[in-house]
């Protein structure tokens, strides 16, 4: 939980590094938050029409849209890429699985120029 209230902490921080836990942990309680607001707008009847999801899960989006972007692009900086490379999940099919490898690898061990390695500066 430390890690999802670091990244809400860094709000709309795009500039450093974050390391694959703080990324990955970040992930995870979203897609729990998620969940827990798709099965709240049912339980309520708050869901638009048909669909699974609703007025809960629409304003949790949108509240975490934007450290949702700022982890992801520090979190490619700590593999020595720009931000700019979370524009490959736009090219269909490959796209997504590129961004996900370029997730999934491990920090440059020393400094890069988005700045010190997170593993180093920071103990966990």
């Amino acid at each position: 939980m430390k890690w999802y209230l670091k990244v809400l902490k860094q709000y709309a921080d795009f500039e450093g590094r974050a390391r694959r836990t703080e990324y990955w942990m970040f992930a995870l309680f979203n897609i729990l938050f998620l969940i827990v607001a798709i099965a709240l707008d049912n339980v309520i009847g708050t869901t638009f029409g048909e669909l699974p999801y609703g007025f809960f899960y629409l304003i949790y989006a949108l509240a975490i849209l934007i450290p949702g972007l700022a982890v992801g692009v520090r979190r490619l900086h700590d593999t020595g890429r720009s931000g700019w490379w979370m524009f490959i999940s736009l090219i269909p099919f490959v796209g997504g699985i590129w961004l996900l490898v370029l997730m999934l690898l491990d920090s440059e061990p020393e400094t890069n120029e988005y700045g010190p390695n997170p593993k180093v500066t920071v103990a966990s």
